[in-house]
């Protein structure tokens, strides 16, 4: 009697639990629950941290860190950070940094 090898139905069970993984936006503002499921993830796809993604961030818009997500791009393959900023005024910021490199890729005012 043969006996089916369960390697292909692993694979296929790893491959759905990644593609779950990487499909999902993280967000992190103060519960550190959210936060350590955003490190893992930066971590698991070699990204920046998102302390890291927050300082470049305020140094590209000073202000106060109000939000920070880490999503998947939907257009080009790629990760991005978006952080919400709050300037001195009370205008509220989103300054979109690639996570692989950390370069910011746009500032924009958010106006609602």
């Amino acid at each position: 009697m043969l006996k089916a090898s369960n390697q292909p139905v692993k694979l296929l069970m790893i491959a759905l639990f990644l593609g779950t993984m990487a499909s999902q936006t993280v967000l992190a503002d103060d519960d550190d629950h959210d936060i350590q499921k955003m490190s893992e993830k930066a971590k698991a796809f070699g990204l920046i941290s998102h302390e890291e993604a927050q300082s470049k961030a305020l140094a590209a818009k000073p202000g106060v860190v109000k939000e920070v997500e880490l999503e998947r791009r939907k257009f080009r393959a790629g990760w991005d950070y978006e952080v919400e900023i709050v300037d001195s005024n009370g205008a509220e910021w989103e300054v979109t940094l690639d996570a692989k490199t950390g370069k910011v890729n746009s500032i924009n005012r958010d106006w609602f």
